[in-house]
C-alpha cells in the first residue's frame, strides 16, 4: 500500500478508552488476546472514529475492546465465540452459528483476515472435512454475510475457494426447510428468538426472518458463482430468490398492518402481530417500493419505538411482554441482535431506495438510542436482551450475559452513519445517513478496503482537519471525491 496508516488520526488518541476499559474489571475469562494485549491488537486491526459525541466514540471502541475477546485459539485455527462461557447447546470450541452472520459482517473490518478466515473454515470444514454439526442449528445469512465480506476486502480466492462448501449448505436448507411453496419455514427457537408471540418451539412456521435470509443468500450464491464464471449457477440461484421474494411478499405481507408477518403453520393464516423480523427483508434489499410503508411503524411510540429501543414486538398488542422474564424471550424486549438488522435494514432503504416514511434524523435518533442503552451503572456494557422502557439489562451482569457477541455496531457507524458503501467494482461509494447539521465535524480513518486505505472526513468549516470544506473521501492520502454537504459522493479508487 502507497499508505498504511491513518490520514489524520493517531492511534494514541483513542488508547485512553482502552485503559478504562480494561480497568472495569478483572478479567476471569480471557482467549487469544487478553486484556493486557487488547490495545496492540486494535492499533493492529481497527478503523479509527472520531465524533464530537463522546458516547458514540466511546462505544465504538468498546464494541471493537469486546469483539476481541471472543476471538479463540484452536487446534484448527482462530474462531469466534457468541458467549465467553461455556453453552450446553454448543458445538465444539463452544461455537454457536445464530449470529455468526453478525460476526462477519461487523469482523469484515478488520485490517488481518486470519481471524474470520480460520473461523469460517473451521465452521465449513472442521468437522473431518466436513460442516460442524450445528451449522444449521439456526437460521442464517451467512452466505450473503460472506459475499459482503468480499465486498470490502476482495479475496477472490477465499470465497471461491469456499463456495461449494456454501453451495451445499444452501441445498441442505433447501431440502431441511423449504416448502413445496418455496417459502422457508424454521421455529422460532431455531430463529434465535424464542418464545415469540407468533411462533412457538414446535411450530413450522413461514417467517420473514429465515425467508430474508434465503433471499440474501440466494442473490450472495448467484454473485459468487458469476464471479466464478457459471453463468448458468448464477441464474439458478437468481431464480431462487426471485421465487422467495415472490411468496414472500404474496403470503407474508398483511395487506391490513401493512408488515411482513409469520405465517401459522396450522391454519395458513399470518400471525396478525408485527415483530421486528417484519423489517429483515429490507436487509438484503428485498421488497418492492410499494412495501416500504412497513417503515411506518418503527418510529411509532405505539409499536416499536420505545425509550431505550427498538421493541421485538408490537407494543399495543395484548401479549406484549406477557412470557415473563429473563428466559430469553422475544416477546418485545429489545434485543441488539435485532436492533443491529432493523438498522442495517433501515440505512439500505435510505440510501438505495429512500422513502418517504423514515429519514435521516429517524435513523440518527433510534441509532443514538442503541448507544444509551449500551452502559449498565454507568459503564459501557454489551449483554443479551433488555428492558424498554428503562433500559435495565434483563440478565443483570450475569456472567453468560457480560460481553455478548450477538450484534453488530461499528458496522452501523461505518456502513450507515458515514456511509461508506461497499462494492464489487473500482468506484468508492459514501453516502452518509448523518443529517445536516448534527455535527460539525466527524472523521473514520484507516478503513483498510479493497487493500487501499480509506478515510471519509466531515469538517463544517474546514477548521477542524484543514483539509477543506465540507465531506472528502481519501484513498491511500489521495482526495478522490468532496462535497460542500453531506450528500451521496463517488470517487475511484
Amino acid at each position: 500500500m502507497a499508505q498504511s496508516k491513518p490520514l489524520l488520526l493517531k492511534h494514541q488518541q483513542f488508547k485512553h478508552y482502552v485503559d478504562y476499559f480494561n480497568s472495569m474489571e478483572t478479567p476471569n475469562i480471557e482467549q487469544a488476546i487478553p486484556n493486557d494485549s487488547a490495545w496492540y491488537w486494535m492499533q493492529q486491526n481497527i478503523p479509527l472514529f472520531e465524533c464530537p459525541q463522546q458516547n458514540m466514540e466511546e462505544i465504538f471502541y468498546y464494541r471493537w475492546w469486546t469483539l476481541r475477546k471472543h476471538i479463540k485459539k484452536t487446534p484448527q485455527g482462530f474462531v469466534m465465540t457468541e458467549f465467553l462461557v461455556q453453552r450446553s447447546y454448543a458445538d465444539k470450541y463452544n461455537l454457536i452459528s445464530s449470529g455468526l452472520g453478525h460476526h462477519i459482517y461487523e469482523s469484515r473490518w478488520l485490517h488481518h483476515k486470519q481471524y474470520m478466515d480460520e473461523n469460517l473454515l473451521v465452521w465449513y470444514r472442521g468437522n473431518n472435512g466436513k460442516p460442524l454439526n450445528k451449522l444449521r442449528f439456526y437460521s442464517s445469512w451467512n452466505m450473503d454475510a460472506i459475499y459482503n465480506r468480499f465486498l470490502v476486502n476482495g479475496d477472490k480466492s477465499f470465497v471461491l475457494n469456499l463456495l461449494p462448501d456454501l453451495d451445499a449448505d444452501y441445498q441442505a436448507w433447501e431440502k431441511e426447510k423449504q416448502r413445496p411453496d418455496g417459502l422457508y419455514w424454521q421455529y422460532d427457537v431455531r430463529d434465535a428468538m424464542e418464545e415469540t408471540i407468533s411462533g412457538g418451539r414446535k411450530e413450522k412456521n413461514p417467517r420473514p426472518s429465515i425467508n430474508g435470509y434465503m433471499y440474501g443468500n440466494a442473490n450472495a450464491m448467484a454473485a459468487l458463482w458469476h464471479l466464478n464464471g457459471d453463468a448458468t449457477k448464477a441464474a439458478d440461484y437468481l431464480q431462487k430468490a426471485k421465487t422467495v421474494k415472490a411468496e414472500t411478499q404474496s403470503k407474508l405481507w398483511n395487506s391490513e398492518h401493512n408488515f411482513f408477518e409469520v405465517r401459522k403453520e396450522q391454519g395458513d393464516t399470518l400471525a396478525a402481530v408485527k415483530e421486528a423480523i417484519g423489517f429483515i427483508p429490507w436487509y438484503f434489499n428485498m421488497p418492492d417500493s410499494s412495501y416500504n410503508i412497513a417503515w411506518k411503524s418503527l418510529t411509532d411510540t405505539k409499536t416499536f419505538c420505545a425509550p431505550f429501543g427498538i421493541t421485538t414486538a408490537d407494543r399495543s398488542h395484548p401479549q406484549f411482554r406477557t412470557h415473563g422474564c429473563c428466559k430469553c424471550e422475544w416477546d418485545g424486549a429489545v434485543w441488539p441482535f435485532a436492533t443491529a438488522q432493523t438498522l442495517t435494514g433501515m440505512a439500505n432503504l435510505l440510501q438505495v431506495q429512500p422513502a418517504p416514511y423514515v429519514s435521516k434524523q429517524d435513523y440518527f435518533q433510534l441509532l443514538n438510542t442503541y448507544v444509551e442503552s449500551q452502559y449498565y451503572r454507568g459503564r459501557p456494557y454489551i449483554g443479551e436482551y433488555l428492558d424498554e422502557k428503562t433500559g435495565y439489562w434483563l440478565k443483570g451482569d450475569e456472567e453468560r450475559s457480560r460481553y455478548y457477541n450477538h450484534s453488530t455496531f461499528n458496522d452501523l457507524i461505518i456502513t450507515g452513519l458515514v456511509g461508506l458503501r461497499p462494492r464489487a467494482d473500482n468506484v468508492l461509494e459514501v453516502s452518509p445517513l448523518l443529517p445536516q447539521h448534527t455535527w460539525k465535524w466527524f472523521c473514520l480513518d484507516n478503513v483498510l478496503y479493497h487493500d487501499k486505505i480509506i478515510s471519509i472526513v466531515w469538517d463544517e468549516d474546514g477548521t477542524k482537519y484543514k483539509r477543506g470544506k465540507g465531506l472528502s473521501v481519501w484513498v491511500n492520502g489521495k482526495k478522490v471525491a468532496s462535497s460542500l454537504s453531506l450528500e451521496k459522493i463517488t470517487g475511484k479508487l
